[in-house]
């Protein structure tokens, strides 16, 4: 059933990507999952896939939120060519993405951020956006306008980066502090 599973995954249309864990409950049944959620229980990655697929029907409609980001960016005093990088860089203009560790929507709140922020439904495109860019302008007063700085904990959590005094020595957050400088400088010209 595993192997089944596993070959017609990547076969399926559309804008479906998750990486895949597998626990064995107490009873020996076999659960799949792309979110694990139950803290209780011994979860195995046993297929990665990118968060999002990029493919032509997303890359077509990457200006369909530029209304939303423009009026969110100037409301809060933001660059636009920057939110579009960040969301560009965490769901490639996915309104619906949901990471593994459970971020959500167009800037990947995190429940527990969207909450802080009081957007009540992370996949709203609208709502998403505005809390992401409000997160996002905390972050950067917070690290004295080091966007660099506020990039990496947005990406890895503001404690890892007063943690490190700098970019933690994560892989994944180092590329990405690269990934939306390289987005931001696309958007700008």
């Amino acid at each position: 059933m595993v192997l089944a599973l596993l070959l017609i995954l990547p076969a399926l249309p559309g804008d479906v990507a998750a990486d895949i864990y597998k626990y064995v409950d107490e009873t020996g049944i076999i659960h799949l999952t792309n979110v694990p959620t139950d803290t209780n229980k011994k979860y195995t990655l046993i297929m990665r896939e990118p968060r999002v697929l990029f493919n032509r029907k997303i890359a077509r409609d990457i200006t369909k939120y530029d209304p939303i980001i423009t009026q969110s960016a100037r409301k809060h005093g933001m660059d636009p060519a920057l939110i579009k990088a960040v969301i560009k860089a965490e769901s490639n203009f996915n309104h619906q993405a949901v990471s593994p560790k459970g971020a959500r929507g167009l800037m990947q709140l995190m429940p527990a951020t969207a909450s802080s922020l009081q957007v009540d439904d992370s996949f709203h495109p609208q709502k998403n956006i505005d809390g992401g860019v409000r997160y996002l302008r905390y972050l950067i007063q917070l690290f004295n306008g080091d966007l660099r700085l506020a990039l990496a904990a947005y990406n890895a959590g503001e404690k890892a980066v007063q943690r490190y005094g700098g970019i933690p020595p994560y892989r994944e957050t180092q590329q990405y502090v690269q990934r939306v400088l390289s987005y931001l400088d696309t958007y700008r010209k």
